[in-house]
């Protein structure tokens, strides 16, 4: 069976992974981050120009998509797919690498992750960030969420971390999916994943918030991660560009939630604060 390979490129970018959600409904199997957007994989016999751009989301006046079609012989697939993905290593704290990795020794953490449709490899800036700014946290006893958990890579490292409970909450079936096949790879069996958005968290509290979605979702539901946490509690985003993060900063004032600091990389920003 040939695949097809789109070599997509969203604008602006920020938009990407609500477009992946709209491909991976309509029958792509697989995503591969790019410098520039991505890459997303369909059974060839699956695909039709016609069908695939009348999609809705291409008739988003806020979004652009420009895609390549390239096939994409059978024997090749396995190759090319594992050839997407390249372990990545944040110093001596943490390793993050699919199953197809060697392992290294002297690795602090040590996280397995099989990608699939999910972003979350570490590879994307918003997922990296969040990974270096987690490490620095306080993690051990606390209650954490990871909200649009993706492929539960926060979630694991927060529980390998000393995390007391871990809640991971994906919208997405395929998300949920891999991030329960993850935590059973790395063998942290005591984190909860649940298929929602965020009104699944209900009256739950938490110590530790983290959410790396977009920057629209991120502002519709800032309100929602201020009430689940606790007095004290740090709430950590990313998924925005540094040019919105005036926007994140105030929504997020309005909630009572105070900046304590930031970074960014290539343009991508991330922000922790810590409710007043």
């Amino acid at each position: 069976m040939n695949y097809l390979e789109l070599n997509c490129k969203i604008f602006p970018p920020r938009f990407a992974e609500i477009v992946m959600a709209a491909m991976s409904d309509y029958g792509f199997e697989s995503f591969a981050e790019t410098d520039k957007g991505f890459s997303a994989y369909i059974p060839e016999k699956d695909f039709d120009t016609g069908t695939f751009e009348a999609l809705e989301i291409f008739r988003n006046k806020e979004i652009r998509i420009k895609y390549l079609i390239k096939k994409i012989p059978d024997q090749n697939w396995n190759a090319l797919w594992e050839s997407n993905f390249e372990a990545v290593q944040i110093g001596n704290e943490c390793y993050i690498r699919a199953p197809f990795h060697p392992v290294l020794p002297g690795i602090r953490y040590e996280i397995i992750i099989e990608p699939k449709m999910s972003f979350g490899t570490g590879h994307h800036e918003t997922t990296h960030q969040m990974v270096q700014l987690l490490l620095e946290q306080d993690v051990p006893g606390k209650e954490v969420l990871d909200m649009g958990c993706g492929t539960a890579v926060l979630a694991i490292l927060a529980k390998k971390m000393g995390a007391l409970k871990v809640l991971a909450i994906d919208n997405e079936e395929w998300a949920y999916n891999n991030s329960m096949e993850n935590i059973e790879r790395n063998q942290t069996p005591e984190i909860e994943v649940l298929l929602g958005d965020a009104a699944t968290i209900g009256d739950r509290q938490f110590d530790l918030i983290l959410a790396n979605i977009n920057r629209n979702v991120l502002l519709s539901d800032i309100p929602c991660y201020a009430s689940a946490l606790r007095k004290g509690g740090t709430l950590m985003l990313s998924g925005f560009y540094e040019a919105d993060l005036s926007l994140i900063n105030q929504k997020s004032g309005q909630c009572k939630l105070e900046l304590d600091r930031y970074v960014t990389m290539n343009s991508w920003c991330a922000s922790v604060y810590t409710k007043e």
